[in-house]
């Protein structure tokens, strides 16, 4: 099937139409969500409540950088198994196996006497972490109509800065009110078992991804599924434009997973892509932020109360921010949104470093100011670009190396944000907010580049149409003439 065929089968599908069937994927939609929620709030909980662990537990700058950044490393190897598992057993199975881990970290951090138990809590976290960030995007682009896959998609994009905030404004809570405490940490942390169950109840009720079973050869199943959101004129059409292509791409491949990817230059050029597009997401130094906010606001000038509020300012814009990106994630080009948000965070972050500079420590104003630019950072940040980089990726690798691709790509992304939460609040102690905030406009500025030459668009296209167009490299040659 030609690219043209592609574009004309989709446009030829019996309309998106509402009732039922549309409840039902926001109610699926909701409910997978609760994964974005856990990732967000365990990244986000460290962000307040590090500090009184630092310094209940004894730990050296070093080893907090050690208990922080073992999540993130640990998310990195998540996201590359859970992938690989969600290939063989299904997008449903392993979410339900991740909301396990999710309460069973929970327990080993809340519980932990010491530096290596709280490791090994955080590293389960991290696994769970890494393997929604993967799995539930994917699960979640797979059962919606093409017309709104953005706007679904980056629902879960919208739960994870929801978790964030409300890890920011829980800890603001207990810091405040029991911050005298002996272990005011574990009750922070302990939050995150609420969600952790009530992700694992609502998954049991949950449908699997029509795509999935097509990929297996349950064609009735899927068809099965897929009349649950859609009319059944559409699931119909639907299911045949997905059967053929599975149907081309198991005459074409003779392997699956990593030989099909490495057999393939085009898949091996979309993997390399999705890997920069991961990487230039974490190297803006958001989740920066996200751990280290109050580090930060305390190093601008705040006093230690007064910052874990503060550090609420950037948990409510990456709400708003996220709202507004899904308004726009089914308008506006994915590639546009790249542009425009890595161009607005290299904007500010030099405007940080700037003004770092140009204020004087001690003066009144300097600690807002400083606020003011990095609640626009973060703005900026989760209107154009954190929501459509997991919609994108999400998108883009055929069904038959989906969940290893993505998988991989995160992997990337992960190890980059890994070795930022080890290093950053060594790089703020040694350089400052000047310094830092510098050294990721200079990043932001390859990213963009990097974008703009190298990325191609998905926007309004099924996800056969794509997997056509990937699998014979026709996509760049789209994405060559649009420059």
């Amino acid at each position: 099937m030609t690219a043209s065929t592609a574009d004309h089968t989709q446009t030829t599908l019996p309309p998106l139409s509402t009732g039922p069937h549309r409840r039902r994927i926001g109610v699926i939609s909701l409910i997978a969500c609760f994964g974005g929620l856990l990732f967000g709030y365990d990244t986000g909980v460290a962000n307040g409540a590090e500090r009184p662990m630092q310094l209940e537990l004894g730990l050296s700058d070093l080893s907090l950088g050690v208990v922080i950044s073992s999540l993130v490393f640990a998310a990195a190897f998540g996201a590359l198994f859970a992938g690989k598992i969600s290939d063989a057993i299904g997008r449903r199975k392993t979410i339900i196996i991740l909301s396990i881990m999710f309460f069973l970290g929970t327990v080993l951090v809340v519980t932990s006497p010491g530096f290596e138990l709280l490791v090994a809590g955080r590293i389960m976290l991290g696994l769970a972490v890494g393997g929604a960030s993967t799995v539930v995007p994917v699960y979640l682009a797979e059962l919606a109509p093409f017309e709104i896959r953005g706007s679904i998609t980056g629902r879960n994009e919208l739960a994870i800065v929801s978790g964030q905030l409300a890890a920011f404004v829980m800890n603001a809570i207990i810091g405040n009110i029991w911050g005298h405490i002996d272990g005011v940490w574990r009750i922070m942390f302990a939050l995150c078992a609420v969600p952790a169950v009530c992700l694992f109840i609502g998954m049991l009720r949950m449908p699997e991804s029509p795509r999935w079973y097509v990929e297996k050869g349950r064609n009735d199943k899927a068809l099965e599924v897929l009349k649950t959101v859609r009319t059944e004129e559409r699931a119909i059409a639907e299911i045949a434009d997905i059967e053929r292509i599975a149907a081309e791409e198991n005459r074409e491949k003779s392997h699956g997973g990593l030989r099909a990817i490495l057999s393939n230059k085009w898949l091996i050029r979309i993997v390399l892509i999705g890997m920069g597009v991961a990487m230039a997401q974490q190297l803006t130094g958001i989740n920066s932020i996200m751990y280290y906010g109050q580090r930060i606001l305390i190093d601008a000038g705040f006093a230690e109360n007064a910052a874990l509020i503060a550090n609420i300012a950037p948990g409510i814009v990456a709400v708003i921010g996220g709202i507004i990106a899904l308004r726009n994630m089914d308008r506006l080009d994915r590639r546009t949104t790249f542009a425009i948000g890595l161009s607005l965070t290299t904007f500010f972050h030099l405007c940080i470093g700037i003004a770092s500079i140009l204020l004087p420590e001690g003066m009144a104003a300097r600690p807002w100011i400083l606020l003011v630019l990095i609640v626009a950072f973060v703005f900026s940040m989760q209107t154009f670009l954190n929501v459509a980089v997991w919609v994108w990726l999400a998108e883009i690798f055929p069904l038959h190396i989906r969940g290893l691709g993505i998988g991989i790509s995160v992997f990337f992304g992960r190890t980059v944000n890994g070795i930022l939460a080890l290093y950053v609040p060594t790089l703020i102690e040694n350089m400052g907010i000047t310094g830092t905030f510098f050294l990721f406009a200079g990043v932001g500025v390859i990213a963009l580049i990097f974008v703009i030459t190298q990325v191609p668009e998905t926007r309004g296209r099924t996800l056969e149409a794509l997997e056509e167009d990937v699998t014979t490299g026709a996509i760049h040659v789209h994405h060559s003439k649009k420059r």
